[in-house]
């Protein structure tokens, strides 16, 4: 493959072949009493068909590079131009955005992927003022100072925000290739993770603390005052039971998300479901004076779904709408078809008339150990894990999580799961068409 200069010297070679040829066919053209006029029209034609040649040939357009391992390619773009050069890739089958720059700092080629992150005008400049990142700087001049390769973790790149990792291939004596990844997404996944350990650690130690200190009194001051024990003793059970039931959720937090990418296979009846937890709460809606108002579709289709697990998305939200709805009022559960997207689907709605959650607060309601008052939630035997575990199922079931809410009035949280897998009806339903209704709830996708 020719380098760019010398193509762009044989384009107006042959250009000017042309015209020159033009001229001499006019003049011996009028020599011959032909008009000089007729020329004109083929001229035109031969100099477009030289110039599409040119610009159809990918040899004429593209910078290429020996091919390096380690750097991510859509695709090959050219074989070996000669036994002495080698494997050959051009600059465009990078998949990240990418830069070629000379020993005396001059860009000579960009991707549409550098061209996208840093502007057209990056190519031929110089890249200390294009580019005008210290580290980034740092590391082309160390490259060419023979320590190539290298590889630098940066932020904020041209007009983009995030973090980036260049690195830094030498090609040849005066050629150097830089290759930009952005890392950003995996800097948030690392971030999550430190942060949900830490929050994890925090809850576990505050009442592991607070049990300590009692076990302490009791042992001390307390150990013959029988109403301080007792007292005490009810908080350590209680303290007790919230590092429980944070620990089951931590564990089917973990569960669900090792089977995040394994769909459930069975058919299953969502009314008998409902009419589960009303069983399982009932002695708590007694207590408080509330009832649970279920309000089910005729006919309501099956949905592709694992029991115990929306089970445990059901027995979620109604807490929650127990705990956050006003003492004495209903809590409403109500199961539709929804048609969204054009996929039917079934809908799931879990009411409260409580207080309501501000605007601001909803995108972040999924959050692992995101409370938006810590002291109530706490109080009420909230692990800051609910919503996330509703969150991780729903997602497992190829379904949506809607939340909406008005202040002063109360929250709506619903669900949606589909009623076929992947747009067929599955296998055994005896109603011979998608989700139709069935007696059978534990029937296998096979």
């Amino acid at each position: 493959m020719a380098p760019a200069g010398s193509m762009t010297g044989l384009r107006l070679f042959l250009l000017g072949a042309v015209v020159a040829l033009g001229v001499l066919g006019g003049a011996l053209a009028g020599d011959a009493g032909i008009s000089p006029a007729l020329f004109v029209p083929v001229i035109g034609l031969v100099m477009f068909l030289v110039y599409r040649s040119m610009e159809s040939n990918p040899d004429t357009r593209e910078v290429s590079l020996p091919l390096k391992p380690g750097l991510p390619m859509k695709g090959w773009a050219g074989t070996a131009a000669s036994p002495e050069s080698g494997d050959r890739i051009s600059i465009s089958a990078l998949a990240d955005p990418a830069l070629i720059v000379s020993s005396g700092w001059r860009v000579l080629a960009a991707n549409d992927g550098a061209l996208e992150l840093f502007g057209a005008r990056i190519v031929g400049g110089d890249l200390r003022q294009t580019v005008r990142h210290p580290v980034v700087v740092e590391a082309v001049r160390s490259g060419l100072g023979g320590q190539a390769p290298l590889i630098r973790d940066v932020t904020t790149l041209g007009a983009q925000d995030g973090a980036f990792r260049v690195r830094v291939v030498q090609l040849d004596t005066y050629r150097l290739l830089l290759n930009f990844t952005d890392v950003t997404q995996a800097r948030l996944t690392e971030r999550m993770r430190v942060d949900f350990v830490a929050n994890a650690s925090h809850e576990l130690r505050t009442p592991l603390a607070n049990i300590s200190g009692f076990i302490e009194t009791l042992l001390g001051p307390a150990a013959e005052d029988e109403p301080a024990r007792r007292r005490f003793l009810d908080i350590m059970s209680r303290e007790a039971a919230r590092m429980s039931r944070l620990i089951d959720d931590l564990l089917s937090l973990s569960r669900i998300e090792l089977d995040k990418y394994v769909r459930p296979q069975t058919f299953l009846e969502l009314p008998p479901l409902l009419q589960d937890v009303g069983k399982t709460l009932a002695m708590r809606l007694e207590a408080d004076g509330r009832k649970l108002l279920v309000e089910v579709e005729p006919e309501l289709p099956q949905v592709v779904a694992d029991r115990d697990q929306i089970l445990q998305v059901l027995h979620n939200l109604v807490s929650n709408a127990l705990k956050y709805g006003h003492s004495g009022t209903p809590v409403r559960v109500r199961a539709a078809r929804d048609h969204q997207r054009g996929e039917e689907m079934v809908r799931v709605e879990v009411i409260d008339e409580g207080d309501g959650i501000a605007p601001e607060h909803l995108p972040r309601l999924t959050e692992r150990f995101y409370r938006i008052d810590t002291g109530r939630s706490r109080s009420m035997g909230g692990t800051g894990l609910g919503l996330a575990i509703v969150k991780h199922i729903v997602e497992r079931h190829r379904g949506r999580l809607e939340i909406s809410s008005r202040q002063g009035e109360g929250t709506t949280v619903a669900f949606l799961l589909p009623v076929t897998m992947a747009g067929r009806v599955l296998e055994g339903d005896p109603a011979g068409e998608p989700g139709g209704p069935s007696q059978n709830r534990n029937m296998t996708v096979t």
